[in-house]
């Protein structure tokens, strides 16, 4: 009887044992069996991956960062059996590394660990593996991929190190890290004193979380084309870099952001100035110039102190104070009307609309604009500009800013106050994620954001029929598309000195905001050319851009022409 119990108790242990092997711990003990990679991929998160939008693509999508598993070539010394000459000279061949520094690596005899190189092919560990050297292994590592290089890469930014850490840094990456990044898994055995995994001790093995995928508003083509003509563009003026920005008016979404100089996310570490990290389309501010009287007139027509056809005396030049203010091109115009401002581009024009309408009232419309705050597009570093002097109310403040100086702006922000003009006076936020994708197949869209009505339908509608004087007859003819009806405003603005009082001297930024087609604008776009050495005005450098990415647009969006167009 006893002996029976003893035999059936240690029976019940053995069945029970392996009931906590088979079925409780099974995940354990199967990543354990299943080898090195597939336990990497359970105790290893897979970094969220982006996509953009692509019509032309089987899924709809195409991936812009993704992920790619390499591996790690490593020595434990101990183990090697055989020439260390032998094996050196094999791997500097195989590996592209220096013969000596491999055998110097090798010959550390108590040592358990000797990285020889990371990166490595799958290809190029198959090779190595034929040769059959004991104490020569491997190791997977996933490396962040970026297909397009550096089409979007101040969209993108990079994953890099952070001290001993890879972290997303810049734009989406840094933005969406902790989203993105997953939760690491871990596994805790006790091991006997061989270093085998005890199967009768503690275990257990916590699997990782991967990352979410981030699927972006950038529509894939108009990104591609619209960094490639910005690139040629800033090449053709010789000009330091520049920014190109489209997006959807009625909705706030970014079909294509664009800066130059760029860099390549997957090269993130030979950048020699990590200032081109910073997207310029969000985090530089510069003096807008003329490209925002249109604000100012916008303010003008929405309280009803001025028309198209109001008339000023323009003299060349407006004193205030001690101030005298002229004209860019230093001509006296005579009687001008309010639409003709735009055209010419008359900073005394501008100054009177701003006298029309007053400082405070001034303050608040460029505010409503949404100057001198974020957008909260999601994407890191982002500025908000500055419009602090017209908090003061003087007159001087209010006159300078009325044709973009003295204040400082973003990209970002002037393509949303473009957006509201053609978007019937509402003002969207601007936003680049269109969904957040969970590892589970869970879904967080974003929808359109209405932040507020800015200026009347009636007041957007006369303004843009205004601007589309200034394509038509004034300095943005070099922004038009045959056939089609183009608003839109040049801005030479000038760039302030960094020591001392005033401006560069024969140094300036070119800008072009505009939409089309008027009726119905299937997009907005500003384009900025920096410090342009071949030209001077933005007529010639920043306009000419737009328009041919504009007719680009047009044709994309299949729009049919309103106008005959004359070959």
């Amino acid at each position: 009887m006893f002996l029976t119990i003893v035999i059936f108790l240690f029976c019940a242990l053995v069945i029970l044992r392996l009931f906590i092997i088979q079925v409780l711990q099974h995940s354990f003990y199967a990543a354990l069996a299943s080898g090195q990679h597939e336990l990497y991929q359970k105790l290893f998160p897979k970094r969220g991956e982006i996509f953009v939008q692509d019509q032309f693509a089987k899924s709809g999508l195409f991936p812009i960062a993704t992920n790619q598993d390499l591996n790690l070539v490593y020595a434990v010394p101990g183990e090697i059996k055989g020439s260390k000459d032998e094996i050196a000279k094999k791997l500097s061949e195989i590996l592209a590394l220096d013969e000596a520094e491999i055998k110097m690596r090798i010959s550390k005899e108590n040592d358990l660990y000797e990285p020889l190189k990371h990166g490595v092919s799958d290809e190029i560990k198959t090779e190595i593996e034929k040769l059959n050297f004991q104490g020569i292994k491997f190791t997977t590592e996933s490396y962040r991929y970026y297909p397009e290089k550096e089409v979007g890469s101040h969209i993108l930014g990079f994953v890099g190190f952070n001290g001993d850490e890879k972290k997303g840094q810049y734009g989406l990456e840094g933005y969406f890290e902790k989203e993105m990044a997953g939760k690491q898994g871990f596994l805790k055995a006790e091991k006997d004193a061989a270093g085998r995994w005890m199967t009768i001790g503690n275990t257990l093995l916590q699997e990782a979380e991967d990352g979410d995928d981030i699927v972006l508003t950038i529509d894939h083509n108009i990104q591609y084309n619209a960094c490639q003509k910005l690139s040629e563009a800033v090449v053709k003026h010789g000009a330091d870099g520049g920014s190109l920005i489209i997006m959807n008016p009625k909705t706030g979404e970014i079909l294509a952001m664009c800066g130059a100089p760029d860099f390549d996310p997957n090269k993130y570490n030979e950048v020699q100035n990590i200032e081109v990290f910073k997207n310029p389309a969000t985090y530089s501010t510069y003096e807008p110039g003329s490209v925002f009287k249109p604000i100012t007139m916008a303010a003008a027509l929405d309280l009803g102190l001025v028309t198209p056809n109001t008339t000023y005396e323009d003299t060349g030049e407006v004193k205030i104070m001690s101030y005298t203010i002229k004209n860019s091109d230093g001509k006296a115009n005579g009687v001008q009307t309010m639409t003709n401002v735009l055209e010419k581009s008359l900073n005394t024009g501008a100054i009177f609309a701003v006298q029309k309408v007053g400082n405070e009232k001034f303050e608040e419309y460029v505010q409503k604009f949404g100057f001198g705050e974020k957008t909260g597009i999601q994407l890191d570093s982002e500025s908000s500009g500055d419009i602090s002097s017209l908090a003061k109310h003087k007159d001087i403040y209010s006159a300078t800013a009325s044709f973009g100086q003295g204040i400082s702006v973003t990209p970002i922000q002037l393509i949303d106050a473009f957006g509201a003009i053609a978007n019937q006076g509402k003002l969207m936020k601007p936003y680049i994620v269109k969904e957040i994708v969970k590892p589970n197949g869970f879904k967080i869209e974003n929808k359109p954001t209405e932040i507020r009505q800015v200026i009347s339908s009636k007041t957007a509608t006369t303004l843009s029929a205004m601007l589309v004087n200034v394509v038509r007859n004034g300095h943005g003819q070099k922004a038009g598309v045959p056939g089609y009806f183009v608003a839109g405003k040049t801005g030479t603005a000038q760039i302030p000195k960094k020591d001392g009082v005033g401006y560069e001297a024969n140094l300036t930024i070119g800008t072009f905001c505009g939409f089309a087609p008027v009726d119905d604008p299937k997009f907005v776009m500003c384009v900025k050319v920096d410090i342009p050495r071949d030209v001077q005005w933005a007529e010639s450098s920043a306009a000419p851009l737009f328009g041919d990415m504009a007719k680009y647009l047009l044709n994309y969006f299949q729009v049919p022409p309103t106008e005959e167009v004359e070959e």
